[in-house]
């Protein structure tokens, strides 16, 4: 956005550096809110009383916080708990080389207070996690640039949990950004309104992480085969040898294992960029997506805080793999969401399944995503991950058929330190 003052404004310098916002709060517009109050009242409320949280300061981060200080919003909060990296400086355009090694939050903050005068930014170097409900419940809006999926759920399973119908002001939005090459989302989250991050878990790409029981028994996908090499065959070849993913060469002995297994099982799919991105988890980033993607995010951020137009209902889409195509509509709220919703989520098996095999299925499925489930009914512990002690005693279920502990129609809790909410499933026997 331009901090030029225009030749027809009445002050010229940083005293005017927001003519060409004022352009569009000073009188309403044909898409306006009803509620829209043009001119120093809206303007006083952007620039002295809204409070904002930004919630990651990499890619999308830096961009998010200097789009938001040029647009009028004065009192910016950020949260990112990583410090930089040489490899961050082609993107997050916020750091200089002298700058590695420091906390991100800090340097973004002073950089845009030093850029734009009147901006107070300040700075948490740490976890969302070490923040309580007190904490969020002092800001207007919230905005993610986040590259954590764990991250966004627990966010926005706590912004659901602070809403009290009797009490308006408890209800903060919440607007999400993310980017993966040249594609990217921006969404608009009204807490018990809107659907929520969590109802929209199956639209994400397929996890990496999966059940040890999978892949060195009965492999189904690629990334089985990969996982197989790096996490059981590795060890067992190379003993204490620490992989190092920037080796090709490492890589390379991935990829020849990983593909001898997926011909053993007729699985097709392996690859050398693959198998790289499987055992680094690589997200590629690119600085013209960040840019789109948090022009979007702050847009919709400056409508919410202003009401001088409709913001977003509820999700933006941006494919600029071939071309350059956006789409936009509403996702819709699940009944069985198990942070905005208010029904069980119903899991049919077979009554010859294992627990085993009921913990797998819930590792495995997209709308639940779970990494490692611990599960009970109202009276029995069936199993769990920790502590070592209940883990050891529960052990023995994990052979034991579901049929046997839970009766047709029962009521299961899922619990997983990964999660900040328990998910109640029924079980149906087929």
């Amino acid at each position: 956005m331009s901090i030029a003052v225009n030749g027809d404004a009445s002050s010229s310098g940083w005293q005017n550096q927001y003519y060409h916002v004022d352009q569009v709060l000073d009188r309403p517009g044909p898409r306006t809110d009803p509620s829209f109050l043009a001119g120093d009242g809206v303007k006083d409320f952007l620039r002295n009383q809204c409070k904002i949280l930004v919630i990651g300061a990499g890619g999308l981060g830096c961009e998010i916080l200097a789009n938001l200080a040029l647009s009028g919003f004065k009192d910016i909060h950020v949260i990112d708990m990583d410090t930089i990296d040489i490899s961050n400086l082609n993107r997050q355009f916020l750091f200089r080389q002298k700058d590695v090694g420091k906390p991100k939050a800090t340097v973004a903050a002073e950089f845009v207070m030093n850029r734009v005068p009147g901006v107070k930014v300040t700075p948490f170097y740490g976890k969302i996690q070490d923040k309580d409900e007190d904490y969020y419940m002092q800001f207007n809006l919230v905005i993610c640039g986040l590259d954590s999926v764990e991250a966004r759920r627990w966010i926005n399973a706590t912004l659901v949990n602070m809403v009290d119908p009797e009490n308006p002001e408890s209800l903060k939005p919440l607007i999400d950004g993310g980017t993966e090459g040249f594609k990217g989302q921006a969404r608009v989250i009204l807490p018990t309104i809107t659907s929520c991050y969590e109802c929209s878990l199956d639209m994400l790409n397929k996890q990496t992480a999966f059940p040890i029981c999978t892949i060195a028994n009965t492999p189904r996908l690629p990334e089985h085969c990969i996982e197989w090499a790096s996490v059981l065959e590795w060890p067992r070849v190379f003993k204490d040898k620490k992989m190092d993913t920037d080796d090709p060469e490492h890589i390379n002995w991935l990829y020849n294992t990983a593909s001898k297994r997926a011909r053993e099982f007729n699985i097709e799919g392996v690859t050398w960029s693959l198998t790289q991105g499987v055992v680094k988890n690589i997200i590629p980033a690119i600085a013209s997506t960040n840019a789109i993607i948090a022009a979007s995010c702050c847009n919709e951020a400056f409508k919410i805080a202003t009401s001088s137009a409709a913001y977003l209902n509820n999700y933006f889409m941006l494919i600029g793999t071939e071309g350059v195509y956006s789409y936009t509509f509403e996702h819709e709220k699940r009944d069985d969401c198990p942070v905005c919703g208010g029904q069980t989520m119903d899991i049919t098996i077979s009554r010859d399944w294992t627990v085993d095999r009921l913990i797998e299925m819930l590792v495995e499925r997209q709308d639940i995503q779970i990494k490692k489930p611990s599960l009970s009914t109202p009276t029995t512990h069936i199993y769990f991950q920790a502590p070592p002690q209940l883990e050891e005693a529960t052990r023995p279920n994990l052979e034991k058929k579901v049929s046997e502990l839970v009766d047709d129609g029962g009521e299961m809790t899922v619990t997983a330190t990964t999660l900040p909410f328990s998910l109640s499933i029924r079980i149906k026997y087929t």
